[in-house]
């Protein structure tokens, strides 16, 4: 028997939006179909896991009611072969089966009840619900998602992340939210290269891609791929709870079980602490925050220390209306003392004056600040504007003590239809600048810290590298020679028009 192509499998999933499409909101379509697949890779290696137990001479009733035989335990009603028949009521009989399976399975408390399958305001009035459920099911049942279909390892985190990107694109602005580009990411994580053992954390997690593709660099390092045991710890937190279960099943369907992720809001309510309620620090930080977010918290922080011991923002409360240098002072704070942090960043935090002005002396005077790397426009879902990666290391090499590195990454990507990307070689080049740690002529510029303070601390890229495209050489005698050629063939005009018109007794 054939097993499941990535590339089927992907078109099978992608046109389930079809089934979708015109009956509810196209940024609501992540979570039902994320919440069809989550269900059906569940059942089907339930059924996968019972089959292999009877062939090991168990009986069918423990095969099929033992939950320690299972990695997560489907109770009866939560099975597929339960679910695709039911005929009426189907939502609030998925929304119960879900509620089993949680039951069954602490770890994934919250992901799936997070799917309401009976939302009127989402998914329209009851004959609408059961037609647009009865027809997902339909769907879903085309396919067995059980190891042994599977083409390939990883295929359904693969997927799983080919959804993400595709719905972000739909989702437009809403897709930022949830979604850094794939391109993205990998330049983070290979400037930041973390390492077996290490513990690695996202604040603003999304949907999780950032863990993952540190997670999958770590697994290369140690010849293993993703499902396999890697010896990591991956900690996120999210805020909004549909994208916070999106990252619980993006984990599980990556093989990466005892990934931590916490809901909430990481700067009012941090929740990836110890035991005795301190901010756990961490190896690497990589993180792509909410860009200048309003309304942040800044009452709720002030005089965190006394309230609860954190200290995160010991370089200054940022503006009321202007969230960045607060998450960025909150990374640096569960740094551990020789950790490092890759943050996706507005150019604001470069320049701006005031609040932000002062927390970035702060930082600078402390010798935080490793690399500053300008990005190109149109990279991200929703706003074509450019970005800016932040490299923050609490422990600098002692050659780069005292210096930050400037790369103007504006020029390095690969234009598309609709967003543009990093390729292969724009990433390498980064990384070479940022491995080479010296100047090169309108890209890179390892400058002084003195020079950076003779600038009021301003990091503007275009202050310490010439970012203006060179003009041409001007050939001058070629430029005279179209000239005097453009003269004489007026005057030839001219003189022939001139004929015409004494020709016609127009002209004396």
């Amino acid at each position: 028997m054939a097993k499941l192509t990535r590339l089927e499998l992907e078109n099978h999933l992608w046109k389930s939006a079809d089934i979708l499409r015109g009956s509810i909101d196209s940024s609501d379509y992540k979570i039902y179909i994320f919440g069809f697949l989550f269900l059906k890779r569940l059942s089907d290696r339930f059924e996968e896991e019972a089959q292999d137990c009877i062939r090991n001479g168990l009986s069918e009733d423990i095969a099929y009611n033992d939950p320690d035989e299972h990695e997560f335990f489907l109770p009866h009603r939560a099975r597929w072969s339960v679910l695709k028949k039911l005929t009426t009521g189907i939502g609030d009989q998925l929304n119960k089966a879900c509620e089993a399976i949680e039951d069954a399975n602490p770890s994934i408390e919250g992901v799936l009840v997070n799917v309401d399958f009976n939302s009127e305001s989402r998914l329209g009035d009851a004959k609408n619900r059961e037609g647009v459920l009865s027809r997902l099911i339909d769907h879903f049942s085309r396919i067995d998602l059980s190891n042994a279909s599977l083409s390939e390892p990883d295929m359904l985190g693969r997927a799983y992340e080919f959804l993400i990107d595709k719905f972000a694109d739909d989702a437009g602005k809403k897709g930022g939210e949830f979604y850094t580009p794939h391109h993205v990411v990998r330049l983070i994580v290979e400037l930041l290269d973390p390492q077996p053992g290490m513990r690695i954390s996202d604040p603003t997690c999304g949907s999780g891609g950032m863990l993952i593709q540190s997670a999958d660099h770590v697994a290369q390092i140690e010849g293993k791929r993703l499902g396999q045991p890697i010896n990591v710890t991956l900690h996120g937190q999210e805020k909004n709870l549909g994208t916070w279960a999106i990252a619980k099943m993006n984990m599980l369907l990556h093989g990466l079980r005892d990934a931590r992720i916490e809901k909430g809001d990481t700067i009012r309510n941090p929740r990836l602490i110890d035991a005795e309620s301190n901010l756990i620090l961490y190896d690497r930080v990589i993180a792509n925050p909410p860009f200048s977010l309003d309304a942040w918290g800044a009452d709720d922080v002030s005089g965190e220390n006394e309230k609860t011991g954190h200290n995160r923002f010991v370089y200054g409360i940022p503006p009321k209306n202007m969230g960045d240098l607060a998450f960025v002072q909150h990374m640096i704070a569960t740094l551990n003392a020789t950790g490092i942090c890759g943050v996706v960043m507005p150019h604001g935090v470069l320049f701006r004056g005031s609040g932000d002005g002062r927390i970035r002396e702060g930082m600078l005077k402390a010798d935080l600040f490793e690399a500053i790397i300008g990005l190109p426009e149109n990279l991200f879902a929703g706003t074509g504007i450019p970005a800016t990666i932040l490299i923050l290391n609490k422990s600098k090499p002692t050659d780069r003590k005292g210096k930050v590195l400037f790369i103007n990454g504006a020029k390095e990507f690969e234009e598309r239809p609709k967003k543009n990307i990093i390729g292969e070689s724009n990433i390498k080049n980064i990384l070479n600048a940022f491995h080479a740690w010296k100047d090169e002529d309108r890209f890179c510029r390892v400058v002084d810290l003195k020079e950076i303070e003779e600038n009021d601390f301003n990091l503007n890229i275009s202050r310490y590298i010439d970012t203006l495209e060179p003009e041409k050489p001007i050939d001058v005698k070629a430029e005279l020679a179209k000239l005097w050629n453009a003269e004489k063939a007026r005057d030839d005009a001219a003189a022939r028009m001139n004929a015409l018109l004494k020709e016609m007794g127009y002209v004396g």
